[in-house]
């Protein structure tokens, strides 16, 4: 397994689906992960520190595990088969370890949440393109006005994340197939 973390959110307009690209932790590879728009919109929302009145649903499972006297030790993203990705919560209770089978989109959101390590199988990681910019590999995605860019931790209303989301474009994400 290897330690990666959120670099990017896009939109890959073939399937119309969110995409959350992990990269290797002090390393180059990638992993791009197809998600739902709630997902996504939590992860931005953990991600650029925006403050919501009421608990969404992943700040509600936070409060579950720690309810329940638990913690988020990691989450591994284990395997990807017919395009369909998945992860496992790994939750200690004093001595006791729990492994929880879960989608990775909601695993990355509660780990975010719990600033927990995220890891990934090693074969599931990608290399860059050899010879080619961040821009070209589809790394690079401005946001609707410059604000987010490279999953920054500006604060950002609720508004500006809405514009964001909106304003994506296809070609900011280059080419990747789940």
């Amino acid at each position: 397994m290897i330690e990666v973390t959120v670099a990017r959110l896009g939109l890959d307009s073939a399937s119309n689906s969110y995409i959350v690209f992990l990269q290797e932790k002090d390393g180059v590879r990638f992993l791009p992960i197809w998600i739902g728009k709630p997902e996504a919109e939590s992860i931005l929302i953990e991600v650029n520190a925006i403050h919501r009145e009421r608990p969404l649903t992943h700040d509600l499972c936070k409060s579950l595990i720690i309810g329940l006297g638990a913690q988020l030790r990691r989450v591994h993203i284990t395997k990807v088969q017919k395009s369909t990705y998945y992860a496992e919560l790994q939750l200690v209770r004093g001595d006791q370890a729990v492994h929880i089978d879960a989608r990775p989109s909601d695993s990355i959101a509660i780990a975010l949440r719990f600033e927990a390590p995220i890891f990934a199988e090693e074969s599931l990681l990608t290399s860059p393109v050899d010879d080619a910019d961040e821009e070209e590999q589809g790394f690079v995605i401005p946001g609707a006005d410059g604000e987010i860019v490279d999953g920054g931790r500006e604060q950002l209303s609720a508004e500006q994340l809405k514009a964001y989301l909106e304003n994506l474009r296809p070609e900011d994400f280059g080419k990747f197939h789940p």
